[in-house]
Order: structure tokens, then C-alpha cells, then sequence
């Protein structure tokens, strides 16, 4: 039986996932009345506390780190129809394992994941006969928590989960908006302005960092925002909809608190550690990697010329950027085909164009809105032609919802694109929230105020790595040189370094070809561009006013860093790894005469690197081991 039991466990842990489930059950007693919840690592990673008050049968979660309280003592509770579940409750017992798990992904920060997380499963009964699980995880890099109803509970009718911070936290937040597209901004936690805010909140306390999440939401239930007054510490988790509907058991989202110093936040998978396994057997025709990005460069008249993509076809093969993504326009001109016609799909000059960059190697994602792929009639008509065409993507625009008839709407294209072999970009959309590990062809995903915004700052620019980017590839679209109202106008080296700070599946680039050819180094930069990143280290920053990160992919260590305010010298820890590095640099050139300049240095693992950068500027970096006979770290010319 030993032997058994061993094989078993080797079988598991070669086929790359081990989910180990010890339990732990433990009865209800009088006095039980709080319970520590410590993650593998609990010298060093955060600890949850859960108490039930013995008045009112009310829960509330605390976090500590080190022994210093990162979340004060917060509601937890949810309402149905037949119950509220936020008091009156009454411990039954509580059972304990261990998740460990062991997977792959097609993009984000990290291409290879190991999780360990310990889970406490809780359970009360409410008033009435009703119940409810709790289940409670932490991880060396985060606490988070879901409920769990049986069927026959009901309609969902709100939440009354909150986070309470110390008060004296300084908090990173943006205003909410359903396309989650708004500027983040700082402010004291306590004493943000009033109203509601999105739902990938930073906060910086005595005990690290905690960054709010969320993660497995699907159409079962409804996205959160986060509602908070004025001069109260607490932020609230509001719903979508009024009423969430639910006609069997329920698991909700988990509310996901990412702790822990700024590094362990920024580099952190909680939320896709957190989501279900991949839900595509088959991955092989997934491959993530940069695209070059008209609509910026030409709007609607690109989109709707032939002439112009094949063009631009020519220029991303030129690069050896693998994708052209076409969008708005080329499937609205009146005088190239009519959707009435039963004979449309043989009128578009797509499949042409698709047959055109596939001779030279490169791909074509198109463009699409919603509203043309929300019922699914439109989708058995659009995607199988789209395959058939040999598009290799589709970037969806327009959902600007959260609701749960929206998250049911996503339930159905997800499997619908992986089953035609299709890549994603959503816009106009929900954030990701665990959706990149469960459905790996979402390459990336907008919710963010990125490049084509008229409004944006250079700290908003500063912040982003620290909140939005954090939880899941980020659509922001860098590389816009020829914009003269982006924050950074006055910084290409800053513009460049973008397209490594901000983690994207497809790094959709947004300048015309006369603005790459009017920069040859940044664009001979962007042509070393990786297609996926195997490691991500964050080398130095604080939230709204500086972040480098490293990213690695095939032994190069690809450095972008953005910064807010006055020209300075940056000081950047090394942090690569012991020994010699070489490090070219690309720099906006010297006293304000523009341009980019090339430097290479050599230095020692753990050395600090003295970078001068522009006011609100920024550069780019690749590093690499010296080699004899190479004088820079650029991939040799196949």
C-alpha cells in the first residue's frame, strides 16, 4: 500500500500539478470564537486572523505580516434572499489542507508557476437552518477568502465584505468606470474622496504593502468595486448588480488581498494562483509575442485599405514582429461587401491580406466590436470564418460592463475562441482577475488608461506596474513616439522603456514606421522584443514616482524604467544574479538636444547602476553575460 501510495504521488508530481488535501477537521466548541490562518511560510508571508464576535454572530478578517497589522480587523459577509449571512452565525467546525499546484502559462510575468497555499475551509450556520462556508487561503504573497452556499440559498442581494486599513495607509486608486480605464492617483486612505473606486486599490501600511484583488469571477456572479466615505478607512465591496442570481450552490470570487513588500507585490501571481486550472487542453497553437498597431498610426482609413495593411504587413516582417493587428474599419466599408449578402464572407479582402503576411510570417489579429459577437448565432457566423480565413486573432471591443449578463457573455466567447483556435485581446472590458490561467489564448486584456488617452500623467505611468499590471497582462499599447500629448513626450528612451515595464501577451505597438525610422535605436531595440518572459524582478520604485523592472527571457534581462518629476540619476540595484553583466543602455540624449544615445557598461551582479533620465522620463536596458568576440547584447541576426 506504501509503494502505491508513493507511485501515486510520483505520477502527480511528473505530470506537473500536485494538489495535496491534508485534512484537518475540528469540531465546534463554545469557545471557539477566532482562528489564525498562517501560509507555508509564516515567519515571513502574511498571517490571517478570523474572529466571530460571540454578541453578534458577526465575522471580521484581520492581517498581519511580521507582526504588524497590514488590514485592520474587517466585515465579512454576504446577503441572500432567504438570509443574512454578515451576522448571527454560529461555528459548526472548519477543515484544513494544503494546495500545491504546479502549472504553466502562455504570457504574464512569470512563464513557470509554483503554488503552495494553505486552505481553511470554514462553516457557520445562519438563522433559519442556513449556511455558509467561508474558505480562507494564504500564500507567502497573500490572503484571500470566498464564500461558499448551497443550493437553495437564493438570490445573492449584496456583500457587506469590506476592508478596513490603519489609518494612517496611503492608498494608489483610480475612480471606477465599467471599461476600468480612469488615471490612478495618491491619496491618504482614510481621507480619499468619497465614491467609488476600482477594484485593483494599493495601499501602503506598517506591514507592507496590500494590494486589493479579485480573482475566478465568471457569470455566476457580479464584479466588485470598491466604495469608500471620506474620512473612514474602510472600503467596501460593491456589486454591479442589485441582485445576483443564482439558482443552484455557489462559490463566489475571491477577495484577494496581494501582501507583502513592493517587489513580492509587483512580481506576485496571486490572482492567477488563485483561478482554476486552464481550460484548453490543447496550447501549442497559442504563442504570445509583439504587434505592430495601426489604428494609432492611421485610424479608420488604415483599417479599411488593403494597400496600407500590406504595407504594414511588410514593415512588422521587416522588424520580425510575428502580428499586424487591423482594426476598426475593415469590416464596415459599405463599398467592399454588405454582412446582408448571403455570399459575404467571400467579399472581404481579409483572407487576401491573411494569405499576403502569411508568406512573409507574419499574423493577423482583427479587430471586432461586441455587439457583433453577442448572441451566438454572430459568433457561429464570425469565428469559424475567421479560422477558416486563417486569422490568428480577434480583439473585442466595447463590453463596458461588469454585469453578471455581461460575465456571462465572456462564459461564452472563451470557450468559443479556444475551440476556432483564436487569440484574444479584450477592450473596452472587465480587468483580468484569474482569466489569463483558466483560458490561456487571452493574450491581454485594456482596463487601463493607456497610450490612446489624451489625459495621462507620469505618475499615473509610475503607478500602473504597482496596481493594474500587478493582476494580469496590460493592453496599454507603448512604442507611440509620434504623440506629442503622452506624459513622457519630451522622453523616447522613457516611451521605450514602457514596452518592458508593462507585461502584455501581444505588446501591441503604437507607432507609425516613419516614427521607428526616424529612431533606429529604439527600433532596433523593439526588434529584440521577446515574445514571452520566463522571470520578472522589480529593481527599484515607489508608486508614483518610479519603477524599473527587469524581465527575463532566454538568459537577457530586458529593463524598463519610468519616472515622475525632475531630471535626476537614477540609482538601479543590479538585481540579476551574481557575476559580470553587460548592460546597453539607450538613453534620451544629453542636455535637452533629444534623440536617443546607446551606452554600454559592464558590472557585477548586486552593483547599483547610475542611470540620468529626463524629467519625467525614462530608458531601456538589455543585459546580458559577455561574450568573446560580442560587443552588445542584441540577438545575432538570423
Amino acid at each position: 500500500m506504501a509503494r502505491s501510495v508513493r507511485r501515486t504521488t510520483l505520477a502527480l508530481l511528473l505530470s506537473g500539478v500536485l494538489s495535496m488535501t491534508l485534512f484537518v477537521s475540528a469540531p465546534a466548541h463554545a469557545q471557539d470564537s477566532a482562528w489564525t490562518v498562517s501560509g507555508p511560510s509564516a515567519r515571513s508571508g502574511p498571517q490571517a486572523r478570523l474572529q466571530l464576535d460571540s454578541a453578534t454572530g458577526a465575522l471580521t478578517l484581520q492581517v498581519s505580516r511580521g507582526g504588524r497589522t497590514v488590514l485592520e480587523p474587517s466585515p465579512v459577509g454576504i446577503r441572500t434572499e432567504r438570509a443574512d449571512l454578515s451576522r448571527g452565525l454560529r461555528f459548526l467546525g472548519r477543515e484544513r489542507h494544503v494546495v500545491a499546484e504546479r502549472y504553466r502559462t502562455t504570457a504574464g510575468k512569470d512563464r513557470s508557476r509554483d503554488v503552495r497555499m494553505t486552505e481553511t475551509r470554514f462553516r457557520f450556520r445562519g438563522g433559519e437552518g442556513t449556511r455558509l462556508d467561508l474558505v480562507v487561503r494564504v500564500s507567502d504573497d497573500g490572503v484571500a477568502y470566498r464564500y461558499v452556499l448551497p443550493k437553495g440559498s437564493g438570490d445573492v442581494l449584496g456583500e457587506t465584505s469590506a476592508f478596513t486599513l490603519p489609518a494612517d495607509a496611503t492608498a494608489w486608486l483610480g475612480a471606477y468606470r465599467r471599461d476600468n480605464e480612469n488615471l490612478f492617483n495618491e491619496y491618504p486612505a482614510a481621507t480619499a474622496p468619497t465614491g467609488e473606486y476600482m477594484a485593483q486599490a494599493l495601499f501602503e501600511t506598517r506591514g507592507g504593502y496590500a494590494l486589493i484583488a479579485e480573482s475566478d469571477l465568471t457569470g455566476r456572479y457580479s464584479a466588485a468595486r470598491l466604495v469608500h466615505e471620506s474620512g473612514q478607512p474602510t472600503y467596501r465591496i460593491g456589486l454591479w448588480d442589485e441582485r445576483v442570481e443564482s439558482d443552484g450552490g455557489l462559490s463566489t470570487p475571491w477577495r484577494a488581498l496581494v501582501v507583502g513588500d513592493l517587489a513580492t507585490v509587483t512580481e506576485s501571481t496571486f490572482t492567477d494562483d488563485l483561478a482554476p486550472a486552464s481550460r484548453v487542453a490543447d496550447t501549442s497553437w497559442i504563442r504570445p509575442g509583439p504587434a505592430l498597431w495601426t489604428w494609432l498610426a492611421g485610424g479608420r482609413p488604415a483599417g479599411q485599405s488593403l494597400a496600407m495593411q500590406k504595407e504594414y504587413v511588410d514593415y512588422a516582417a521587416q522588424r520580425g514582429w510575428p502580428y499586424v493587428v487591423v482594426d476598426a474599419g475593415w469590416y464596415f466599408d459599405p463599398d467592399q461587401w454588405d454582412v446582408t449578402d448571403p455570399d459575404w464572407q467571400t467579399n472581404s479582402w481579409m483572407p487576401e491580406l491573411v494569405g499576403y503576411a502569411r508568406e512573409r510570417g507574419v499574423g493577423i489579429q482583427v479587430w471586432m466590436h461586441q455587439r457583433d459577437l453577442d448572441t451566438a448565432e454572430e459568433r457561429a457566423q464570425w469565428l469559424p470564418a475567421l479560422e477558416r480565413w486563417g486569422v490568428k486573432g480577434v480583439k473585442i471591443d466595447f463590453m463596458d460592463s461588469e454585469s453578471q449578463a455581461t460575465l456571462r457573455w465572456y462564459d461564452e466567447i472563451l470557450p468559443a475562441t479556444a475551440a476556432h483556435h483564436l487569440l484574444v485581446n479584450f477592450h473596452g472590458s472587465t480587468i483580468p482577475k484569474g482569466i489569463q490561467r483558466t483560458w490561456p489564448q487571452v493574450m491581454t486584456m485594456e482596463g487601463v488608461n493607456g497610450e490612446e488617452k489624451r489625459v495621462n500623467t507620469a505618475q499615473h505611468l509610475a503607478i500602473l506596474p504597482f496596481t493594474r499590471n500587478v493582476i494580469g497582462s496590460m493592453d496599454f499599447t507603448p512604442g507611440a513616439f509620434h504623440r506629442p500629448q503622452r506624459p513622457n513626450a519630451a522622453s523616447d528612451a522613457g516611451e521605450l522603456g514602457l514596452s518592458v515595464l508593462y507585461e502584455s501577451g501581444i505588446q501591441n505597438l503604437a507607432g507609425t514606421p516613419e516614427s521607428y525610422d526616424a529612431r533606429p535605436l529604439a527600433r532596433g531595440f523593439l526588434e529584440q522584443l521577446p515574445a514571452a518572459w520566463d522571470r520578472t524582478r522589480l529593481l527599484a520604485g515607489r508608486p508614483g514616482d518610479s519603477a524599473v523592472l527587469a524581465r527575463e527571457s532566454g538568459g537577457r534581462w530586458f529593463i524598463g524604467g519610468t519616472f515622475a518629476g525632475a531630471a535626476r540619476t537614477a540609482e538601479v540595484p543590479l538585481r540579476l544574479g551574481p557575476g559580470t553583466w553587460r548592460v546597453d543602455l539607450v538613453l534620451d540624449g544629453p542636455d535637452g538636444l533629444g534623440g536617443l544615445v546607446r551606452e554600454s557598461r559592464v558590472v557585477r551582479g548586486g552593483d547599483t547602476l547610475s542611470v540620468p533620465v529626463v524629467a519625467d522620463g525614462g530608458f531601456a536596458a538589455i543585459a546580458c553575460r559577455p561574450q568573446p568576440g560580442r560587443t552588445s547584447c542584441d540577438r545575432p541576426a538570423s
